[in-house]
């Protein structure tokens, strides 16, 4: 079996509170995004883009997602508002994958739309080949209009996710999968 698929069957998410510097250095980044942009891309439309979250411009973005939430919900007391900009501060690293997908004669915004989500995974295998761990997230914010277009995303824009990166603690025991009986079929059989 070649390393690759060692590291397929084992592939696992980190989650991100299990996470902490080092998270990937600026070339690790760099080929980290090469990678996440290797997927399939019918039409070459690349209906996807990066944003980078560490830093001081993770902490404005954890900034925003309290004070959007505080907004939304007056009654939350400190902790809970605490917690909710605690999320985008465990991983040191967070790349925003965001869909781009819009009409298209020949090419349907579906199809755009899986391919943003082949980036996300690319992400997932590319760190967890570079020896990190992460995670693939949404929460609620990925879903909020005034959260997103605060991180810059147009009005056509969606989160596909929020890939958290960083060096994990404890790996966490694997979660069950399916059994394939259960999920797989052969057309005529």
């Amino acid at each position: 079996m070649t390393d690759t698929l060692a590291l397929l069957k084992l592939r696992r998410s980190v989650p991100p509170q299990f996470l902490t510097a080092p998270g990937p250095d600026a070339g690790q980044l760099n080929d980290l995004l090469t990678i996440a942009a290797r997927v399939p891309d019918h039409g070459k439309l690349a209906p996807w883009r990066f944003i980078v979250f560490e830093g001081a411009g993770r902490d404005k973005a954890a900034d925003i997602v309290a004070e959007a939430f505080k907004t939304k919900n007056p009654q939350a007391d400190a902790d809970k508002v605490a917690f909710e900009r605690s999320r985008l501060m465990q991983a040191p690293v967070i790349i925003a994958v965001v869909s781009t997908a819009k009409p298209h004669v020949k090419i349907p915004e579906w199809e755009q739309e899986l391919s943003a989500g082949a980036v996300c995974m690319n992400l997932l295998v590319g760190a967890q080949a570079m020896g990190f761990g992460a995670s693939w997230l949404t929460n609620w914010f990925s879903f909020d209009r005034d959260v997103l277009s605060a991180f810059g995303l147009a009005e056509g824009e969606r989160m596909a996710g929020f890939i958290h990166i960083g060096t994990p603690t404890t790996v966490p025991a694997d979660r069950e999968r399916p059994v394939l009986a259960d999920i797989v079929s052969h057309f005529g059989a």
